[in-house]
């Protein structure tokens, strides 16, 4: 394991990837973030699969944000085989989506999310409320310590 604390971002809009990176930036989030940017995307690099399988499944990100409305395989199903799976089972996943649906705030928790963040729509809002989740889920969370 490398001992960086890799955040995986799942998002397939291009302008909200840009604007998440440089609200990490902005709150000095200096950690490395993998861009993935469909849920196989995220599934291949979670269970070390496709372009991704001589990644050490042991090094998992600290964080997971995954917008819900992906290509291939939507938010939900990729939340789903996380927590199916026992190695990724307590990886922490945030939701960070548009919807601010009822049944999709819902079905994520029922699903096993540890936050659900709807996007604001203003970009100072937006930039602010990404930057406070990165620091809390870097700084102030106490992850799951790793197997011995």
């Amino acid at each position: 394991m490398n001992g960086r604390k890799t955040i995986l971002l799942v998002e397939d809009n291009a302008n909200d990837e840009y604007l998440t990176l440089r609200a990490l930036k902005k709150y000095n989030v200096a950690n490395d973030v993998v861009v993935a940017r469909d849920g196989v995307e995220a599934l291949d690099y979670l269970f070390c699969t496709g372009p991704h399988e001589k990644r050490d499944i042991r090094d998992l990100p600290v964080v997971v944000l995954l917008d819900l409305k992906l290509p291939k395989i939507d938010g939900l199903e990729v939340l789903r085989r996380v927590r199916s799976d026992e190695r990724t089972r307590l990886l922490p996943v945030v939701i960070l989506t548009s919807s601010n649906e009822e049944r999709d705030v819902i079905n994520g928790y029922k699903v096993g999310t540890n936050s659900y963040i709807q996007k604001p729509v203003d970009f100072t809002a937006f930039m602010d409320a990404v930057g406070q989740l990165g620091l809390y889920w870097l700084m102030l969370n106490q992850p799951v310590p790793p197997p011995k």
